[in-house]
């Protein structure tokens, strides 16, 4: 009697949150489609697009089903309202099993072997829990270099991740049960959700780092986030203020966690006032009070 062996789940589930974006979304698609590891299945949340996004979807749908390979990608497609991206991303990691997840985000594209030199490296650091690496910046069409205080690292980085984000979601592999523990990203920051996390993270666990770049990332175009957002260290604030509240932080990573805020809240207000935007005035000011008087 021919034994049946019973389908192992993905090692890796790729989650690619999207809106609007179909012609950008295509390049970032075939990027995974062409990793030379393949034992991953494939999460594309539509986060409520009104463009070409969904026939794009099929089109790939189709013809990876009349190609005859010996594997075979699993593209899942779910469109959901639209309620931003880390309740994209959410989606797909309550939908995926797998004990891995990686995320790309639609305008960014990976290297072939971004997944294979990952899980070489989870392989090797079996402590580690989550592996991020270095990228290629293109702006506007053209390659420029990464200014130092953007510089990648791995290790313990917390006080480093302090002052903006050093972690790209499109170049993260995190083992699921870490986003579990971590509750996913909070859906209440409509940007710097992705700092928001690693501040979470990097405050309990060391980072993996792969110093080869894993992935292009792609910059300049108007429907970025950080262009509709202005003052972003608002949402930044919070979250140190968040993390301070509900975490056991201490000695120095607390210090500089309190000096941080102090520092960015400082800024905040001067551009407060010398614009007259005065909606987040109070509450940051609050913030601020509390951590000043902790520090004299």
């Amino acid at each position: 009697m021919k034994v049946v062996k019973k389908k192992e789940k993905p090692f890796i589930s790729v989650i690619i949150p999207t809106y609007n974006r179909a012609k950008e979304l295509k390049r970032a698609v075939e990027s995974v489609l062409n990793q030379d590891y393949t034992n991953f299945d494939l999460w594309i949340i539509d986060d409520g697009s009104t463009d070409e996004t969904s026939k794009l979807i099929e089109h790939f749908q189709i013809s990876l089903s009349k190609e005859v390979k010996d594997f075979k990608p699993i593209i899942h497609y779910i469109k959901t309202a639209n309620q931003g991206v880390s309740a994209a991303r959410n989606v797909g990691i309550k939908h995926s099993k797998s004990d891995w997840c990686a995320f790309l985000d639609s305008d960014d594209e990976w290297l072939k072997d971004k997944l294979s030199r990952q899980v070489e490296f989870s392989l090797d650091n079996p402590e580690i829990r989550i592996v991020h690496g270095e990228e290629i910046w293109v702006r506007r069409g053209k390659r420029v270099n990464q200014k130092k205080i953007h510089q990648k690292s791995g290790g313990r980085i917390f006080q480093r991740c302090l002052k903006l984000c050093l972690i790209s979601p499109s170049a993260v592999m995190i083992e699921r049960g870490l986003l579990e523990e971590m509750n996913g990203f909070d859906e209440n920051f409509v940007v710097c959700e992705d700092y928001d996390l690693w501040l979470k993270i990097t405050s309990k666990y060391e980072v993996g780092y792969i110093k080869e770049p894993l992935i292009t990332k792609y910059g300049g175009h108007d429907d970025q986030l950080s262009h509709k957002f202005k003052a972003m260290d608002y949402f930044r604030v919070k979250s140190i203020h968040n993390l301070l509240k509900s975490s056991k932080i201490d000695g120095e990573d607390k210090q500089r966690a309190e000096e941080e805020i102090v520092r960015k809240a400082d800024i905040l207000l001067l551009g407060y006032k010398k614009h007259n935007n005065l909606e987040h005035f109070d509450e940051i000011k609050k913030i601020k009070m509390i951590y000043q008087e902790l520090m004299d």
